[in-house]
């Protein structure tokens, strides 16, 4: 994931990675750079790669391009593990604090998965749901009855007085039409049975490809660690711009709001929906950067709430080289333009 910009932009990108690997206490460039997949794929190789070659990218946008984030960036936001680039981005916590604690969060979140497969025998994963949107509300108070514990439609003969779904979360409210349920795979598809056969919901379901019960209960060690972990950190506070928390969907308000709210998001529903209502509709958020490996952060923000005439519609993904110029020039073409106006 880093290689095409190693290649593009090494006067950047080898002390980058340099950093990166000198923080960690080993090569986890030769890992992204070599494989195999397997390591590279595992929670805790993956998360902090990802989460590296986002700041990575905009230290290349930064010192390559002059980009002036403080500048140009008015509120940074993340989905999930993004949210500690965005924090990053927002000067709230530094590249290095954030590296480690995301590093030692994805051992214990690999760690919690070992443990609830080897203790139940299930496998554990993510599945998102998808339907009409004005059916999604409907989908999601349904799905929280069954899984509310104790209440009378998730009981059955086989459990104590607990839910036997009670594992089971919704892990992300991702769009007007998705979300995405977290847990054991073995009872999520119990669940949308359930739901189909009485809850008159029959949502499309896609399996994610992770192997972690990602927000939920089960991470609840990871949780633990992070409230430790961000004690012992600096935070700036406030920092240069508004960060969105994803289990608020608001910005985080304090130094001790943002370490409960982080914390809390090892275990919490990611509100991504809300987030880019509130941005949208209350902050009046025109143009959207996207700055990671893959598109995805790009398509969860969606086409409908950019607001300027031009390529892209003012939501924008940077996560190849050949990205920049094209993005920075449609940015830069859609701000001269509000000057003009004013």
């Amino acid at each position: 994931m880093a290689t095409p910009w190693l290649e593009a932009f090494p006067r950047t990108s080898r002390p980058f990675m340099d950093e990166m690997d000198s923080i960690l206490g080993f090569s986890l460039s030769r890992v992204i750079a070599e494989g195999p997949n397997s390591k590279l794929n595992m929670t805790e190789n993956s998360q902090p790669a990802i989460m590296a070659t986002s700041i990575l990218i905009l230290r290349v946008l930064e010192q390559e391009f002059g980009f002036q984030t403080k500048d140009r960036i008015d509120v940074s936001l993340g989905h999930s593990l993004g949210e500690y680039a965005a924090l990053v981005a927002g000067g709230y916590i530094d590249f290095s604090s954030a590296l480690t604690m995301v590093r030692r969060r994805a051992e214990i979140m690999a760690e919690c998965t070992r443990k609830a497969s080897e203790t139940s025998g299930q496998s554990f994963g993510m599945i998102a749901l998808i339907c009409e949107p004005e059916h999604l509300p409907g989908l999601v108070s349904a799905i929280n009855d069954f899984i509310e514990p104790g209440s009378a439609v998730s009981r059955d003969d086989s459990s104590d007085d607990s839910s036997p779904f009670q594992q089971v979360r919704i892990a992300n409210m991702n769009s007007k039409n998705q979300i995405v349920l977290s847990g054991s795979i073995e009872r999520i598809q119990s669940l949308l049975v359930q739901l189909r056969q009485f809850g008159g919901h029959d949502p499309r379901a896609v399996r994610l490809k992770s192997d972690s019960p990602f927000h939920s209960p089960i991470m609840e060690p990871a949780a633990r660690y992070m409230r430790h972990a961000l004690e012992q950190v600096p935070i700036n506070f406030p920092a240069t711009m508004p960060c969105i928390s994803n289990v608020s969907a608001l910005p985080f308000r304090s130094k001790e709001d943002l370490k409960d709210l982080l914390s809390r998001q090892c275990v919490d529903t990611v509100r991504w929906w809300d987030s880019i209502k509130y941005l949208d509709q209350d902050r009046g958020v025109k143009r959207w950067v996207g700055i990671g490996p893959g598109k995805v952060g790009r398509n969860l923000v969606g086409k409908e709430v950019g607001r300027v005439p031009t390529k892209g519609g003012g939501v924008w993904a940077i996560c190849d080289p050949r990205d920049v110029e094209d993005v920075l020039k449609e940015l830069e073409k859609t701000e001269s333009e509000d000057l003009d106006l004013k």
